[in-house]
């Protein structure tokens, strides 16, 4: 039954979605991981401590992570078989994001139809971390199909990929792995030494799921009828160009297959940020994209959950 795990979980997502609640396990983890950092880091340290440090707590967060799913699985095991395949189900629907991602796309894209700009601005600064202040409906519609790009990995590949590998406990792993690269693997003053060890680690857990998401963007562009040779294309040449070893290959691929280009001069702090482009510019971007990689995000997840209960 453990193969069907990953169909009930991502309906579970449909249908509920990711409940907002102080006990929801990945707001736990950040807690914990947040309780620790207040602890272990120390600003007037020496480098070396910083980096000691920061891989302290990751093998802390990972380890308690690891054991607490594994308690709670062992235990549902104990019930029987289907206390084990419910509970598991709901586990992993904890570790994926597909229905979050749409919403929250979906959300900006009407504002945006709607002439909203302000509430489109205001919406597309809770899921980026650049300046939105001052964004057209364009680069709104950028800001926003990037996000739900890249998140296809983060959110929704790896989490199965690892389920896959070692069931729910390694799924959470990978979602706590994922978690500490947000909170503190950002190469500023604070955290480029502290946060070094989650961002490495991040992007080793990221390597293998963003090159299968990869191909399977180009696979899914094809049923879609988009342009999956242009996605292919997009991923070999401009992929590389992306700051992250993992990253690009999601965002080249959507930009490829929509004839969009992403990438281009963001402002973080008021401070300019130019990223590589991804992708040719074949149409001015528009609201609509965010809805076609919505339809690329469900498509590409779709298609790794019915590999997986083949394989």
């Amino acid at each position: 039954m453990d193969k069907y795990i990953p169909i009930a979980a991502l309906l579970l997502d449909t249908a509920i979605g990711d409940p907002r609640s102080r006990f929801h396990p990945v707001v736990l983890i950040g807690k914990f991981i947040a309780f620790l950092e207040a602890r272990l880091l120390k600003k007037e340290k020496p480098r070396n401590y910083k980096i000691a440090a920061g891989t302290l707590l990751v093998c802390l967060v990972l380890a308690l992570t690891y054991a607490s799913a594994w308690l709670i699985l062992d235990l549902l095991n104990m019930l029987g078989p289907m206390a084990a395949f419910i509970g598991g189900a709901v586990m992993l629907s904890f570790t994926i994001s597909p229905r979050s991602l749409a919403e929250a796309g979906n959300e900006i894209k009407d504002y945006m139809l709607n002439g909203d700009l302000n509430q489109a601005r205001c919406k597309v600064g809770w899921i980026v971390g650049r300046d939105t202040d001052k964004l057209d409906t364009s680069e709104i519609t950028r800001a926003t199909v990037e996000t739900v790009a890249e998140n296809i990995v983060d959110g929704i590949i790896s989490p199965l990929f690892y389920f896959a590998i070692g069931g729910a406990p390694l799924a959470f792993l990978y979602r706590a792995v994922n978690t500490l690269d947000s909170m503190v693997g950002y190469k500023n003053t604070k955290y480029i030494d502290f946060g070094m060890p989650a961002a490495r680690l991040d992007d080793l857990f990221n390597y293998i799921p963003a090159r299968i998401t990869g191909i399977l963007i180009i696979i899914v562009a094809f049923f879609l009828r988009y342009n999956g040779v242009s996605a292919l294309k997009s991923i070999r040449q401009d992929a590389p160009k992306h700051p992250s070893p993992n990253s690009g290959l999601a965002e080249a691929g959507v930009a490829g297959a929509l004839g969009i280009r992403l990438g281009g001069l963001n402002y973080y702090g008021g401070v300019a940020s130019f990223r590589s482009y991804m992708g040719t510019q074949l149409q001015k971007l528009e609201p609509t994209h965010i809805e076609k990689t919505i339809k690329i995000m469900y498509g590409t997840t779709l298609l790794f959950i019915f590999l997986l209960t083949l394989i």
